[in-house]
């Protein structure tokens, strides 16, 4: 290839590089926006007097059984504030998961995964499994969170 040619696609692919470091670094934005304001609205009310009461409560049971769900119910207003104020939870969309963004996502992922460190019989691949079943998440999907959850090596897991 003679030296025009390189020197021409040399700077086509640093334009590319360099678009792409810029839609990262929009996504990297994003993420540290989230970090600073996960769940901060538990701490306020109208949740903060319902979540005081339920977490010890969901602590002891079962992530998705009969028990479990009860709870959730039981926290009424207080739990439909948070979806509505925090759209790492697909209940947050009209059409639930497939309302989110990836960066929706990412945070949906970690807050499941620090969730299976609450419980003593936390594990992250049972709570994609339920959590499959429960937002109707394709087996793509489920996949892509369980590689995501292996890759950054969090959530609790059986015997851990």
């Amino acid at each position: 290839m003679d030296e025009t040619k390189q020197q021409l696609t040399d700077n086509e692919t640093r334009k590319h590089i360099m678009r792409v470091r810029d839609f990262l670094s929009e996504a990297i934005v994003d993420l540290v926006i989230r970090v600073a304001k996960h769940d901060k609205s538990k701490l306020e009310e109208p949740e903060a007097s319902v979540f005081a009461e339920f977490t010890p409560k969901l602590k002891g049971v079962t992530y998705g059984s009969d028990q479990y769900n009860e709870y959730l119910q039981g926290m009424g207003v207080a739990l439909g504030h948070h979806y509505a104020v925090n759209p790492h939870h697909p209940e947050h969309w009209g059409n639930g998961v497939d309302g989110m963004t990836l960066i929706d996502l990412l945070e949906m992922i970690c807050d499941w995964a620090a969730a299976t460190e609450r419980h003593e019989n936390g594990d992250i691949v049972v709570s994609i499994a339920k959590n499959t079943e429960r937002f109707g998440l394709s087996p793509q999907l489920a996949q892509i969170l369980l590689n995501t959850v292996t890759t950054m090596k969090i959530g609790k897991r059986k015997g851990e």
